[in-house]
């Protein structure tokens, strides 16, 4: 079929093009040179006739030939061409020689190559003619086009796919969707071959295409999402206007069907059922209910609510914004014994409803929640919750304060045992009865000490003490009259030498622990003993203080300088307490004004403030005693620095020195070695000519005699070695008692070895002893620096051999 189409094409162009020529042939058009015409050309004639040179058909070519034979294009011809073969035709330009060949004698062109418009659309060539013999130009040069002709050989492409679009359901009929675009390579100013029209071959039955613009429409009103969300449609664009033979071309656009809010929701169950124990705290989650709906996105938003007034008040319902679940949780206590099943109604619905969809019924579900209450051991708990009692002070041990009450909830009901809190009543102040729960005073009770209590009552099952309940109970100390009135102080008043009667002297109050309810009431009397006082009077201002006044003349403190004034106070009761307290009243002198000047034991005014002499007086012995205890300690930390210990039990302090190496052999002062003298020295310690006499450790004594007084280390039988076990024994005990010392006892420890040690001293001093064969001579020749060194040991030495020659 489409061979016979393309065939019957072919025919028609080249009828076409037949008909063409020869009315070419007829007219014997004369087409004029660009050259042509110019000044002083020999083709010019009078006149101004222009003569006519070259003579063509006006050329076209036919896309896609596909004959055997060179397409046939046309025929240049010159006027001045006799048909005699003189004249030599050429072409150059595009295609010359290549796609385009001339006969050289006839002028005829043809087409040797398969041309294609969509690829090029005309070439340009110029002509030529020549004289065979002389090769000279017989005409001017001529530029002339070939135009390929086109046929529909390009079918209708869509170029901008896949297309895909979206419509929302329920959208009325020729509710746009989107537009497809088909474009066509062949030449759309000839012929039909580039006019497109649209067309659809699949999906018909919900959506149409304008043919002209491509533009989409819905076909139907009734596309649901639900029941189906895409449609794939085929667009078919076909050119030649959709005429027979033309091209066609087609593709695929995917139709998404969007969601509206168009399904309320709907619970899957008319009744949930759930489980929960009597003991759940509020806010406990009983569990999660769901309404299904077939919408997407926002469309499936919806809330929760309890709709009866019972639910309302026991239960509260959320909604999980992730889920869109409802969660219903507790909302006040639950009790078995009171209520063993609730009915909850719960009502979903939409968050967002469309006012377009809102005829299509109503957009809420229902659904029954019934929630079971599970039983539980539970505590016993008190009954009536009051926590406040109250107790007279003066109440016997053992009275009874009141009763607390608790029962089982739960159905066995069980017996019911009680107790305090010991941590709550370390004291013990209260007790209660195990059985009945009557607290009762432990102890005597003293508002005054402690005007309330706080305890914590324990009340639990008493065959299962893991069930307990608290119970916070204020206990209130009610006040009874039981401490007397006082004077709020030690009141002490002074009256003038020179005093008048009903002078005031002093307004005195006081103090009472009790609280009574009506308030206080004191009354204020001489105490009996002074009822017959002609001196002062008291008297009661009605507002719980009393005043005492003068009651004589001027006084003598010569004569008498001290009054005690006893003064009796009584409170209001009951029962009336009464106490009696004394105001000192001294006679002191006073000036003109009345201003208290001195009495016999102090003076009562001191002046505040003091003379610049006498402040600067007080500063300079401030300033002077300072420096004294400057200098005092100056010359202790002195003193402390330059004393040298001469007692055996001081010998720590020569440690320190003895550490350090010392300044060569020019440094003597360095270490005293009297010390050890004294120490180690037991020979001279022992002999009975007085070693220590003068003259022996005066200041005048030589080397050589220091020599001799170094240690000994040989022991002799008669040595004696208490002095050193008594001497070390001192010390440890004072370093066991002193903490706040290094341990000097280290250095006792290796000055000591011990009289019956196996290991014979290692220190070089044990040479010192005269059963020692060592000979320290060759010290001497060591040099300056060891001459100190050899002085203690090589002089030694040649001493002792003086003496046993």
């Amino acid at each position: 079929m489409a061979k016979g189409l393309q065939g019957f094409s072919w025919t028609m162009l080249l009828l076409f093009c037949a008909i063409q020529e020869l009315g070419s042939w007829a007219m014997h058009t004369a087409v004029e040179s660009p050259g042509l015409g110019q000044p002083g050309d020999p083709a010019l004639l009078a006149g101004g006739r222009v003569k006519r040179g070259w003579v063509w058909n006006q050329f076209f070519v036919v896309e896609e030939y596909t004959g055997t034979e060179p397409l046939y294009v046309g025929k240049i011809h010159s006027d001045s061409d006799e048909g005699d073969g003189s004249i030599k035709y050429t072409i150059s330009g595009e295609g010359a020689g290549t796609i385009f060949l001339i006969d050289e004698i006839t002028g005829d062109i043809h087409a040797t190559e398969r041309l294609d418009r969509e690829q090029k659309t005309f070439y340009t060539l110029r002509a030529q003619a020549r004289d065979r013999q002389t090769d000279q130009l017989l005409e001017p040069e001529s530029e002339f086009i070939i135009k390929v002709q086109d046929i529909n050989d390009s079918e209708p492409r869509f170029l901008e796919g896949p297309y895909i679009g979206s419509v929302a359901e329920l959208s009325p009929i020729g509710t746009s969707v989107m537009q497809v675009m088909a474009s066509d390579a062949d030449d759309p100013t000839y012929g039909s071959s580039a006019r497109v029209v649209y067309s659809v071959l699949e999906g018909e039955q919900h959506f149409t295409v304008d043919s002209k613009t491509g533009v989409i429409r819905t076909a139907v009103a009734d596309l649901d999402r639900e029941t189906q969300d895409r449609y794939e449609v085929v667009i078919r664009a076909t050119d030649m206007a959709g005429q027979l033979g033309g091209l066609s071309g087609s593709t695929t656009v995917t139709i998404v069907v969007t969601d509206v809010n168009d399904n309320p929701p709907r619970f899957p169950q008319k009744m949930y059922q759930f489980s929960i124990v009597e003991t759940a705290p509020v806010g406990t989650a009983i569990g999660r209910v769901k309404a299904e709906d077939s919408d997407v996105g926002e469309n499936t938003d919806m809330t929760y609510q309890v709709k009866d007034e019972e639910g309302v008040e026991m239960f509260k319902v959320t909604t999980d914004s992730n889920t869109q679940e409802a969660v219903i949780t507790v909302q006040k206590p639950l009790d078995y014994e009171s209520k063993k099943v609730h009915t909850v109604v719960v009502e979903a619905l939409n968050k967002f409803v469309d006012p377009r969809f809102v005829d299509l019924g109503t957009f809420r579900d229902q659904t029954i929640v019934r929630v079971s209450v599970l039983d539980v051991d539970e505590p016993p708990e008190f009954r009536p919750p009051s926590n406040l009692m109250e107790v007279q002070e003066d109440a016997h041990v053992g009275s009874i304060v009141g009763v607390v009450t608790a029962l089982d909830p739960d159905t066995a009901n069980h017996p019911v045992r009680y107790a305090i809190d010991r941590s709550t009543d370390a004291e013990r102040i209260f007790d209660i009865d195990a059985k009945t729960g009557a607290i009762v005073t432990g102890k005597v009770l003293d508002r005054e000490t402690a005007g309330w209590h706080n305890i914590t009552v324990l009340a639990m099952e008493a065959d299962n003490h893991s069930q307990v309940s608290r119970a916070s109970l204020r206990i209130r100390i009610l006040d009874v009259n039981d401490n007397p009135p006082e004077l709020a102080t030690p009141y002490e008043a002074a009256v003038c030498e020179d005093a008048k009667p009903g002078q005031l002297i002093q307004t005195i109050s006081v103090v009472d622990r009790d609280e009574p309810q009506s308030g206080h009431r004191f009354y204020f009397t001489l105490a009996p003993e002074a009822t017959n006082n002609h001196h002062f009077s008291l008297l009661d201002i009605q507002d719980n203080t009393a005043a005492v006044h003068t009651q004589r003349v001027g006084f003598n403190r010569q004569e008498q300088d001290v009054y005690l004034l006893p003064i009796l106070v009584v409170d209001s009761g009951p029962p009336a307490l009464s106490s009696t307290g004394t105001l000192t009243i001294r006679v002191c002198g006073c000036d003109s004004n009345g201003a208290i000047q001195s009495c016999n034991s102090t003076a009562y005014v001191v002046s505040a403030t003091l003379s610049p002499g006498a402040l600067i007086a007080l500063l300079v012995c401030v300033l002077i005693l300072v420096v004294l205890v400057l200098l005092i300690l100056t010359l202790k930390r002195h003193h402390k620095s330059h004393l040298t210990s001469e007692d055996d039990e001081d010998m720590r302090d020569n440690v320190i020195k003895y550490n350090d190496e010392g300044g060569g052999e020019q440094d003597t002062e360095a270490y005293d070695m009297s010390a050890l003298r004294s120490l180690y020295d037991f020979s001279e310690i022992k002999s009975g000519d007085g070693g220590g006499g003068p003259g022996e450790g005066g200041p005048g004594r030589n080397p050589a005699s220091e020599l001799h007084a170094l240690p000994q280390w040989v022991q002799s039988p008669d040595l004696d070695f208490s002095v050193f076990r008594d001497y070390i024994c001192r010390k440890v005990e004072q370093a066991d008692e002193d903490l706040s010392v290094p341990p000097y006892d280290s250095f006792q420890t290796y000055a000591f070895e011990g009289s019956d040690s196996p290991v014979p001293s290692l220190s070089s001093i044990n040479t010192w002893s005269s059963g020692s064969e060592q000979d320290f001579s060759y010290l001497r020749g060591w040099g300056p620096r060891f001459r100190q060194l050899a002085a203690l040991y090589a002089g030694r030495r040649g001493e002792e051999d003086s003496e046993e020659s």
